[in-house]
């Protein structure tokens, strides 16, 4: 394996003829630059210099060596500005896993304006349910999280994971539009008894929350459909087949369906970003979550 610091050291006397000049510009006493050259001629395993006293000229091989080494020294070079941009946060990739609706709010506004302000920086986005991401945080295959906590949720993984609180929103009543109370303003949970109802699959900490407030309203709901993607479950309201518990941030611009706040103990998720605790800090992982932290203030 040839060592770069030698041609280095090869490149400078192709430039400066001398090994002479040769030290002086890499600051080496002549008997270094010597010693170095000769070590280059063993990696190499050919002759690369012709000596005739105090004077030296390149061998064929030794200018054909010295015109990679030109090359390889670039590459060097660009590779160390890369590194020394990564190590500042300019220039890098980072992964994100976000479930949809944070992917809509946050995330890829998020994209463009780092586009902006730092075009370095390559955001790759996995789509990814609140409960899974912070699960691949934690297993390496992502570097930021996008994930929701309930005031029921276990924070097991406090000592692991660092959080940055995104935005907090409800829980809306989505009622079929002939449903008796899409004439109000505002609905309670316990004039839903008796409906059927769409939740999410029974892993999603949403379908919890919809459970829990049904049981604190002094009912069990029916669930009939189930599904993680809140576009297809306002779609299932919006076609009268019952109603759900949706997080305002997730209802669709377009839905057909009748969305009414609870008006009272409405539950709420608070969206967070992750990262493994000690990495907060990290120049391009902070760059990144400052630009979630812009976005989300201006919600």
């Amino acid at each position: 394996m040839i060592d770069p610091r030698r041609l280095a050291v090869l490149r400078a006397l192709a430039d400066h003829g001398t090994v002479r000049a040769a030290a002086e510009t890499l600051f080496l006493t002549p008997s270094a630059v010597s010693q170095q050259l000769t070590a280059l001629e063993h990696e190499a395993g050919q002759e690369l210099l012709v000596r005739s006293g105090r004077r030296v000229r390149l061998t064929a091989a030794g200018e054909l060596l010295a015109e990679h080494a030109k090359n390889v020294l670039a590459e060097l070079e660009r590779a160390e500005a890369s590194m020394a941009a990564c190590a500042e946060g300019s220039v890098g990739r980072v992964e994100v896993a976000a479930f949809a609706s944070a992917i809509t709010r946050v995330v890829a506004p998020s994209i463009a304006a780092l586009r902006a302000r730092s075009p370095g920086i390559t955001v790759l986005v996995r789509d990814a349910e609140a409960h899974n991401s912070l699960l691949m945080l934690l297993s390496g295959e992502t570097d930021i999280a996008i994930s929701m906590e309930y005031s029921a949720t276990a924070r097991s993984d406090e000592q692991r994971l660092t959080r940055r609180a995104l935005y907090t929103e409800p829980f809306d009543a989505v009622l079929p539009p002939d449903h008796p109370l899409c004439a109000r303003q505002t609905v309670t949970v316990e004039e839903l008894d008796g409906d059927d109802w769409i939740a999410p699959l029974p892993d999603n900490p949403c379908r919890e929350v919809t459970q829990t407030r049904c049981s604190d309203a002094g009912f069990s709901p029916r669930i009939t459909h189930v599904s993680d993607d809140f576009h297809a479950v306002v779609a299932l309201v919006a076609a009268g087949t019952g109603v759900a518990l949706v997080p305002r941030g997730a209802v669709p611009a377009e839905h057909g369906a009748t969305v009414r706040p609870l008006s009272h103990h409405a539950p709420t998720r608070r969206v967070f970003a992750a990262v493994p605790h000690g990495r907060e800090e990290h120049p391009l992982l902070r760059s990144v979550l400052d630009a979630l932290l812009d976005t989300a203030r201006g919600l």
